[in-house]
């Protein structure tokens, strides 16, 4: 059996054409018939004709060569009645539902009550069809209260939610369902909608030209280029130390490059110091970028690793003298070349003389200088005195060390830096010290005589 509904002089859309029935036992059967009801249909009943042909057996024929059938066609009419009622009724005329992937977003769908009654204390709930996509709760659904909904009224509602950061880059779909009450007071359930949220990439960055000037022992900076490779404008950006080893430490552990729209780059540099019982050699530092997302709340893309290379340890200071010898038994001044080999300016610089026996510093044992700059060298001169133990031919180390203020103000003490001093024999010349002073010995005992003889 087969049937075909005319609904072409009533406001309702039968969404199918022929219908087929199938075979029709005796008694009655069920048939669903989908339809769509136009919004400006009024409240009432509406009759729509349908037309239906089946075949049936009317005449069986036994013989002894078999069975025959009398089998005929028969199209008959009729008319089926639709009732539309008086009731709220619900559909989604606009959204705004982009998410981005590894953050919070706010997402909104404008619902219009097209039905002919208002809805009193309604509330919509929408529910996630996937665990990577939640809401403000941690859970796949959230419910909006909305209050009363006269016909004809729209109604904006606002959710958080948020994508995992593994999420798919697909769309992804959101049942809503509207919950009120009648006008007769009557929880009622509007048939379910569906609302589907678009997806954005996660909000990324990555480095540059990259460089460093580490060395160990020093203060150096990691410098370079931060870019913004999301979809979305990032605002006050911050590039952050975020690893956690004690041989290197951040002089500052951020630095601010400002806003950054999708593509764009800002440079950035940030102070690092490597401690002295680090080793030189390529490092890995983990770093971050914190920045605000379009809603204003801070977030943080910690996916950056930076490898920089560690300089070995040097002096800060290399020291020479003129003449590295002194006398055994003298005393001397030093002119000793400073040289400045950091990077950076060194400031209020007080160089410092140690010895130890057989010599000995003096009463000029410390130097004084304003600056040095990067790569400049000075004279400081100092007073250095050798005992008459001092074995000829033999060499003695001197010493020196540098308490200074670096580029930032601190005050820093520098390596000590050792350096060899050849004792030599004495000079000869003039009279040796023990004849002279027999010499003045006897002349003291004649001038002793001659006054006792006048007396």
């Amino acid at each position: 059996m087969t049937m075909e509904i005319d609904d072409s002089n009533v406001p309702i859309d039968v969404r199918t054409g022929q219908i087929t029935v199938g075979n029709l036992p005796t008694g009655s059967t069920e048939t669903a018939v989908p339809i769509t009801v136009a919004e400006s249909a009024e409240p009432g009943t509406y009759r729509l004709p349908i037309e239906y042909e089946y075949q049936f057996t009317r005449l069986v024929d036994y013989d002894p060569y078999g069975t025959d059938y009398g089998d005929f066609t028969r199209e008959r009419t009729g008319s089926i009645t639709v009732e539309v009622t008086e009731d709220a009724r619900f559909e989604v005329v606009d959204t705004n539902t982009t998410a981005q992937i590894g953050d919070q977003s706010d997402v909104s769908m404008t619902l219009r009550n097209v039905g002919s009654e208002p809805a009193r204390d309604a509330s919509v709930a929408a529910e996630s069809r996937s665990g990577a996509l939640t809401f403000e709760s941690g859970g796949t659904s959230s419910t909006a209260f909305v209050g009363d909904w006269e016909p004809g009224e729209t109604r904006t509602i606002n959710y958080t939610v948020s994508l995992a950061d593994d999420a798919a880059r697909r769309g992804y779909t959101l049942d809503l369902a509207v919950n009120y009450d009648d006008t007769n007071g009557i929880n009622t359930s509007a048939p379910p909608m569906t609302a589907g949220v678009t997806t954005l990439a996660e909000q990324s960055f990555a480095f540059e030209d990259v460089s460093s000037s580490l060395r160990v022992g020093e203060d150096g900076e990691i410098e370079g280029t931060v870019r913004n490779t999301g979809p979305q404008t990032a605002d006050s950006v911050i590039v952050q130390y975020a690893d956690d080893s004690s041989a290197v430490i951040p002089v500052e552990e951020s630095v601010a490059v400002g806003s950054l729209g999708p593509g764009e780059a800002a440079s950035f540099s940030l102070p690092i110091e490597v401690s002295s019982e680090s080793e030189a050699g390529a490092k890995s530092i983990g770093f971050a970028v914190s920045y605000r997302n379009q809603n204003g709340d801070r977030r943080a893309y910690d996916k950056l690793d930076v490898t920089a290379d560690v300089a070995p340890e040097r002096d800060q200071f290399d020291v020479s003298l003129d003449n590295a010898t002194i006398e055994s038994g003298g005393s001397r001044t030093l002119s000793v070349a400073v040289t400045n080999n950091l990077d950076e300016t060194a400031s209020d610089v007080e160089a410092r003389l140690f010895a130890d026996d057989p010599l000995d510093t003096g009463t000029t044992d410390t130097g004084y200088v304003q600056s040095i700059e990067p790569g400049e060298t000075v004279t400081v001169t100092f007073e250095l005195t050798a005992s008459a133990s001092a074995t000829p031919e033999k060499t003695y180390p001197i010493s020196f060390d540098f308490r200074y203020d670096d580029a930032d103000g601190n005050s820093q003490i520098s390596n000590t830096v050792r350096v060899p001093v050849d004792v030599v024999e004495a000079e000869e010349g003039g009279l040796p010290i023990p004849l002279i002073l027999g010499a003045i010995l006897g002349l003291v005992v004649i001038a002793a005589v001659v006054r006792y003889r006048r007396q």
